[in-house]
């Protein structure tokens, strides 16, 4: 899948489907293509502790104290445990 505003670090959400980019301050929708000032945001979904997606897009977190499921999708920009994997 191709990432998109939403996967970025400069995208900051104001409803459901756009959101404005915290560096052009320009008003963009969540699913649009990418720019080059692209800055992949950290989420459940390109973490290293992130195991066994279903075809929902929800999968199991190895990297807390206890495993427990988690949507792929989630904001991980405050979780102590995200490691970039090697494919995002």
């Amino acid at each position: 899948m191709a990432l998109k505003h939403n996967d970025c670090l400069n995208f900051c959400s104001i409803d459901a489907n756009k959101g404005i980019c915290r560096l052009t301050k320009n008003l963009i929708y969540i699913d649009t293509d990418t720019c080059s000032k692209f800055d992949l945001a950290p989420k459940c979904n390109n973490c290293e502790n992130f195991h066994n997606a279903d075809e929902n897009g929800i999968g199991i977190c190895r990297g807390l104290s206890k495993e427990d499921w988690v949507y792929g999708s989630l904001n991980a920009v405050t979780c102590n445990s995200h490691k970039f994997n090697r494919k995002g």
